[in-house]
């Protein structure tokens, strides 16, 4: 009797202890912390595929996104709200600051959003590359998009269009026509954008009631900052324009140096970007590959063709890894542009010529002066008299001493049977005069 107890007491104790680190283990990392921080562009959209990924696998109650961009790229933040929306967990939109454009447009899309007392939201007009206004198909869309937003959560879309519109007046607000609507925290609140004003996370964990010993924060591999960084608008011409450089510089330099070496290192981190961001799959570095060897290929067979296909699957390459058509078809005529005029200044400017294709070029030229004949000169007949054997017209046939001779006229007609004096003799033609 008094070993069963023990045992019972035992188990009790032992319960006791195991359950509440059973229940700790269940309740960690049920919160996900999700950061959306600098411009919004594919590269952003890689990593919140991955982080969010990562949260539903581990069956995340309450996923938080910790915002705070000046927007960026309409497509990708398209892209970005439809991952928002296929979430199954709770999603909240803290505004860490500012959530500007595509920043306000993905903040609409969670569930609930919470702002820090400084925060803003809105300016959310849709721009091209050289900051004018978009066309009116592009605005129709994001307009649309933005309404669509702000309707799946139940916010009024009247703000969220003025926040893109603005021909739009909010007068409760004080936005007259041809202003776009930014919302402060207390604005936010008051329309019903925002649920709560907070001084930052932690705060943010006890209005929600959450453990912070739950959360989990995803943040940015090296790999997925160096991606988001290659990605950038910016800095893809950039790269394509010195890979360009690069790689001509090299051309007009014997053997491989640093010019070479960075013209290789910016297309390998041009691709390797785009790969990591999941812009460009394993298709595009094998058409590049294939392009190259092409190219090579050229060099040993005739015709140009191969070459041609080379260059097109080289460029049809950095087209495919780019994702946007239209920013890579930009990026590639800048580098373009920049490789032509460096090609014009090495060789106008410096007078260079291309080393890379000395050793596959014939240089040599087989001239009489280094001693090269294809045939026998006879410049001993210069002088010497003759006799036409046939009609020269002007070309024929001469006797010069019972040697037949084939001989060309100055360019008039000599009938046969004539005398003729050489007076020329180039190689193997031999020029007559008629002198009868």
């Amino acid at each position: 009797m008094r070993r069963s107890i023990l045992v019972l007491l035992m188990l009790i104790l032992g319960c006791s202890i195991i359950q509440p680190l059973i229940s700790s283990a269940a309740d960690s990392d049920r919160v996900y912390v999700i950061p959306i921080q600098k411009e919004v562009e594919r590269g952003l959209h890689a990593f919140l595929e991955r982080a969010i990924k990562d949260a539903e696998d581990h069956n995340a109650e309450l996923i938080i996104f910790d915002i705070d961009t000046p927007g960026g790229l309409v497509d990708a933040a398209g892209d970005i709200g439809q991952l928002l929306d296929g979430i199954d967990a709770k999603t909240i939109a803290f505004v860490n600051d500012h959530a500007l454009s595509a920043g306000a447009f993905i903040s609409l899309h969670a569930d609930e959003i919470y702002m820090v007392p400084n925060g803003q939201m809105g300016a959310a007009a849709v721009i091209d590359q050289e900051g004018n206004a978009a066309d009116k198909k592009a605005q129709s869309y994001w307009l649309s998009a933005m309404k669509s937003a702000a309707e799946s959560n139940g916010r009024d879309p009247h703000y969220a269009l003025a926040m893109a519109d603005d021909s739009l007046v909010i007068e409760e607000l004080g936005i007259e026509k041809g202003e776009l609507l930014t919302l402060g925290s207390k604005e936010a609140k008051e329309i019903g954008y925002s649920e709560g004003t907070v001084k930052n996370l932690d705060e943010l964990y006890e209005t929600l009631g959450v453990d912070k010993s739950s959360v989990k924060r995803v943040d940015e591999t090296f790999a997925e900052k160096l991606a988001r960084f290659i990605t950038n608008p910016v800095v893809v011409p950039i790269l394509l324009s010195l890979a360009s450089i690069g790689l001509i510089v090299e051309l007009y330099s014997p053997g491989f140096g640093i010019a070479g070496s960075i013209g290789l290192i910016s297309l390998v981190l041009f691709f390797y970007g785009h790969l990591v961001a999941g812009l460009a799959g394993y298709e595009t570095i094998i058409l590049f590959i294939i392009g190259i060897i092409l190219i090579v290929a050229e060099f040993f067979l005739p015709g140009g063709i191969v070459g041609v296909l080379g260059i097109g699957a080289i460029l049809a390459s950095i087209m495919l890894a780019g994702g946007d058509m239209v920013q890579m078809g930009i990026s590639l005529l800048i580098a373009l542009f920049i490789a032509v005029a460096t090609v014009i200044i090495f060789v106008k400017v410096f007078g260079k010529k291309m080393k890379f294709f000395n050793k596959i070029i014939l240089n040599d030229s087989t001239s009489t002066e280094s001693g090269y004949v294809s045939n026998a000169n006879r410049l001993d007949l210069i002088g010497r008299i003759g006799v036409t054997k046939t009609p020269l017209r002007p070309s024929g046939t001469v006797i010069v001493e019972e040697e037949r001779i084939d001989a060309v006229t100055e360019g008039g007609f000599i009938k046969a049977g004539e005398k003729v004096k050489i007076v020329k003799v180039e190689g193997s033609r031999i020029v007559v005069r008629d002198i009868s």
